[in-house]
């Protein structure tokens, strides 16, 4: 069972822009050898910041529309999103640290 929600066009509002907690968005597709690679570094992420952070992906062939809604153009894409807006993007496969970096300036605030 993947950490990571599945998102689609249905329920990513609810999952997402209206989320209490910031939240970390993977674009993927099944044949993306870079959104593959990455993919573990995503389901660690969610595991560990579980309850801060909702982390979940959107297949950009299942789901086109989201994908043209947020304009993604190469894949993967990583969105963070902060108070339903998007705070961050992050494009391509980067090293664990530079995404766990990226997360923490986005939950540092809302320790603060």
């Amino acid at each position: 069972m993947s950490a990571a929600l599945e998102l689609t066009k249905e329920n990513f509002q609810s999952e997402v822009i209206d989320a209490d907690v910031p939240a970390l968005v993977d674009f993927w597709a099944k044949w993306c050898g870079p959104c593959l690679a990455i993919a573990p570094v995503v389901e660690d992420l969610a595991t560990q910041y579980d309850g801060k952070l909702k982390v979940g992906k959107v297949d950009v062939d299942a789901q086109q529309q989201l994908a043209a809604e947020f304009d993604i153009r190469s894949i993967p894409t990583l969105l963070l999103f902060k108070d339903g807006k998007v705070a961050e993007q992050i494009v391509g496969s980067v090293p664990k640290k530079q995404l766990e970096d990226k997360v923490q300036e986005i939950l540092e605030p809302a320790a603060a």
